[in-house]
């Protein structure tokens, strides 16, 4: 019998291993600075996320699942200051489930869970309440909750304080968010206590990537930069923009990506004026850019990455002389990037130098030189701020937590997306690059993609993931339903 016991627990934690990419040392690792942010009477609860509502992969919060690797639904966490004591609460088996869906991680394995995640107490969901009373009727710890919404699917936090603030809008719309319920719940059950918000200890955790998270990044932006390759070779006039989402897609499920870092951002010419603009279902035309921005979710975590392609294989001379000047613009920034100054620093250095690259550009149209000058001088009053990022962070949300303002550190992880607006020919040029902060310098991940017009002229000269795969036309649909 015992025998028995030990091989199901062992396949479950040999089918929790195939998926989880982090280590039960680099679990408690996080687990441990959060508690050391703590009061010694102090606990930390978390709340996982709930069941999907349709037939979805479940994915976790990120927050959750940063401190537990738990992929359960309806579980919670607690965390004691200072000694960093974890106890996890789980969902009893639900065997008729797992005879449908396979192994879930339940309250029932406990020792599945502890060498998965290094937790030191497992528990039913419903204990938690009669502990919280223990602790409330002895030492009425202090207990910090997470005031901010919860990331998910292809979430930011920008984003969900954005939908937020719509239904508040909404004057029939009364929905309250779960983790304003979570918090107002353990507020009643924990009467005499002091409530006070995580967020910041847990922004300031995630600010700083470990190695183990760098290296997810990483594989999440090779991927991303395979697809914007892919679609250098396939682009051409005719084609609609969703087909180049439905290549990425397929290169980055392939690969084992669980879905999207954020919808794909594909905008023939005028379209990409709009930067979010996200419809995807116009034709390429002959003669005009194209803007490309899409990453996967892999594995928890982002990447965010863009690149500029001429939809007929070739930059016309006006394209190539804005499209030339900002390169060397974004290049100026890259080069100067580096640990331990603070972002405005580089700034500064950049726009001095973008000053010089200005004063040998060329430009057919007057406007178009009034654009780069606007450009230039719109980088310039930047690094005149006290503070200012050179971009957006980039983690387990594409749009990552943590002040990226104030000092460049080893492990930060972000990307810059400056931008060059022509508004009299909705001309909008853009490129982004995924950044790691090391001891020594930078590392620009993604700069095995082409940027510069040769190589990305090359490269179009190829065949074509969508040379070879085309979509279904009205005829081949009457083919297959014998019309």
């Amino acid at each position: 019998m015992k025998h028995k016991i030990f091989l199901l627990v062992m396949f479950i934690i040999n089918t929790i291993n195939a998926e989880v990419t982090f280590t039960a040392d680099e679990f408690k690792s996080r687990r441990m600075k959060l508690a050391k942010e703590l009061e010694t009477n102090a606990i930390a609860i978390f709340q996982g996320a709930p069941s999907e509502t349709g037939y979805v992969k479940f994915r976790q919060y990120n927050e959750f699942y940063y401190l537990t690797g738990i992929e359960t639904a309806h579980a919670y966490v607690l965390i004691k200051g200072g000694t960093g004591e974890t106890s996890l609460y789980l969902p009893h088996k639900n065997h008729r489930r797992e005879r449908s869906e396979g192994p879930l991680m339940s309250s029932e394995d406990i020792d599945a869970v502890k060498e998965m995640n290094g937790v030191d107490n497992v528990y039913p969901t419903e204990m938690m309440g009669e502990h919280l009373w223990r602790m409330r009727m002895r030492s009425k710890p202090t207990v910090y909750l997470y005031h901010s919404p919860p990331e998910r699917h292809a979430e930011s936090r920008d984003l969900l304080l954005r939908y937020e603030g719509d239904v508040q809008n909404d004057p029939w719309d009364f929905t309250q968010p779960r983790y304003k319920d979570f918090i107002h719940n353990i507020s009643k059950q924990m009467t005499g206590s002091p409530i006070k918000d995580l967020t910041p200890i847990l922004d300031k955790l995630r600010l700083i990537k470990s190695e183990a998270e760098i290296e997810v990044i990483k594989k999440s932006t090779v991927l991303s930069c395979l697809a914007l390759i892919e679609a250098m070779r396939s682009v051409k006039p005719g084609m609609v923009e969703y087909e180049l989402d439905g290549m990425a897609k397929y290169i980055y499920h392939i690969n084992g990506a669980q879905g999207d870092a954020y919808y794909s951002l594909i905008a023939n010419g005028p379209n990409a004026y709009m930067p979010h603009y996200h419809k995807k279902m116009d034709k390429l035309k002959d003669g005009d850019l194209m803007l490309m921005d899409y990453s996967p979710d892999f594995q928890y975590y982002m990447s965010d990455i863009t690149r500029m392609i001429p939809v007929n294989g070739k930059f016309s001379e006006e394209q190539a002389q804005l499209y030339n000047f900002y390169v060397k613009c974004y290049r100026a920034i890259l080069d100067n990037i580096r640990p331990y100054v603070a972002p405005v620093q580089v700034r500064k250095e950049a726009a001095e130098e973008m000053a010089h690259i200005l004063a040998k550009a060329k430009f057919n149209q007057a406007h178009h030189q009034k654009a780069a000058e606007n450009f230039v001088k719109g980088y310039a009053r930047s690094s005149k701020r006290q503070y200012a990022s050179l971009g957006h962070g980039v983690g387990m949300a594409t749009h990552d937590v943590g002040d990226h303002s104030k000092m460049l550190l080893p492990g930060m992880v972000f990307t810059i997306e400056p931008a060059l607006r022509v508004p009299e020919d909705n001309i909008y040029i853009r490129l982004e690059d995924l950044i790691v902060i090391t001891e020594t310098g930078a590392e620009i991940v993604s700069d095995f993609v082409p940027m510069d017009i040769k190589g990305i002229e090359k490269l179009m000269r190829e065949r074509g993931m969508l040379d070879r795969f085309k979509p279904l036309t009205e005829k081949d649909y009457n083919k297959y339903l014998n019309r």
